[in-house]
C-alpha cells in the first residue's frame, strides 16, 4: 500500500493535449433497440455518453461510472479526464430500489460491452479500454471485471480490460444489495456480490484508490487493502494500493484522477 500526501498530489502526472479538438455524443442506448423498446426504465435509464478526441486514432477509453449507493446518481463526463488524449463514456445505469442486484451490475456490462464493439469507429484502440468510477461506480467496475460470466454473455473476455481503477470502491458485497436482502450495512458479506468473491491470478491490472481510513466511509479502506492482499496472494502480480491521506470519501477523487492517467500512461508504455 502506497499513502499519497496531499503536498505530493500538485506533482502527480497529468496530461496536457495542446489544440486537440473533442466531440461529446450524448443519451446513447447501450442495449439493443428491441430491448429498449420493451422496458421504459432501461430505456429512459440505460444510456451513456461519449468524449471523444477528434482527428486523432488508437486513443486510450476510460469508461466512467458515477456513485451514488446504487441508489442514486448520474452520468457524467469528469472535467478531470477532460483534453487528456483519452476518450471517455459516462454511464447511467438502473438504481434500487426499482431494480435488485445483479440487474445493476448487467447494465455495467451492457456499457462495457457496447464500448468494446463500437470504439474502433470511433477511432478508439479497443485493447486500451479502462473500467473507473467512483463509490458505487468502482464496486461495479470491479464486479465485471473478476466476474467474468458478466462480460463473457456478449461474447468478451474480461481480461481484455486494459485496467481496472475502482475509487473507492466496497470489495465485498454491496451495502445496497445487502439492504436489497433484509442484510444490515454493518453485516459484511463477501458472497456472489462481492468482487472478493471472484480474486483471481489471472485479471486485468488492479489499481485500487481509497480516502483516509479514517475519514474514509466505514471499513472502505480495509476491503481494499484485503483485496490487495487477497490478490497477490492469489498470484496476481499486478495489483496496487493507495491511501489518500487526509481526503475523506467524496474528497478522494480529485486527487485519484491523475493516478488514473498516470496508470493509463504506464500501461501504454509497458504494450508498445
Amino acid at each position: 500500500m502506497r499513502k499519497i500526501l496531499i503536498s505530493i498530489s500538485i506533482i502527480l502526472f497529468s496530461i496536457i493535449v495542446s489544440g486537440q479538438e473533442y466531440k461529446t455524443l450524448n443519451n446513447i442506448h447501450y442495449y439493443e433497440e428491441k430491448i429498449n423498446q420493451t422496458d421504459k426504465y432501461i430505456d429512459e435509464r440505460c444510456v451513456l455518453d461519449i468524449y471523444i478526441p477528434q482527428n486523432v486514432k488508437d486513443f486510450p477509453t476510460v469508461i466512467w461510472f458515477h456513485g451514488g449507493g446504487l441508489t442514486g446518481g448520474e452520468k457524467e463526463i469528469p472535467e478531470a479526464l477532460k483534453n487528456k488524449g483519452i476518450a471517455v463514456v459516462g454511464v447511467n445505469y438502473r438504481l434500487s430500489p426499482k431494480v435488485s442486484a445483479p440487474l445493476y451490475i448487467e447494465d455495467a456490462a451492457a456499457a462495457v460491452a457496447w464500448v468494446f464493439k463500437n470504439i474502433k469507429k470511433y477511432g478508439g484502440d479497443e485493447n486500451m479500454i479502462f473500467v473507473s468510477g467512483h463509490s458505487a461506480g468502482g464496486y461495479l467496475v470491479t464486479m465485471i471485471a473478476l466476474d467474468k460470466t458478466y462480460l463473457n454473455k456478449y461474447g468478451i473476455d474480461a481480461n481484455k480490460l486494459a485496467g481496472v481503477i475502482p475509487f473507492s470502491g466496497q470489495m465485498i458485497t454491496h451495502f445496497t444489495a445487502r439492504k436489497e436482502k433484509g442484510v444490515d450495512e454493518l453485516d459484511a458479506r463477501i458472497d456472489e456480490l462481492a468482487p472478493l468473491h471472484f480474486i483471481r491470478a489471472d485479471a486485468p491490472p488492479l489499481l485500487l484508490i481509497t480516502g483516509d481510513r479514517e475519514k474514509e466511509l466505514f471499513g472502505r479502506y480495509e476491503e481494499n487493502a484485503y483485496m490487495a492482499r487477497m490478490m497477490k496472494l492469489k498470484g496476481h502480480k499486478d495489483t496496487t494500493l493507495y491511501e489518500l491521506e487526509g481526503f475523506d470519501h467524496g474528497g478522494m477523487a480529485q486527487p485519484a484522477f491523475p493516478l488514473l492517467l498516470n496508470e493509463i500512461k504506464r500501461i501504454q508504455k509497458r504494450t508498445k
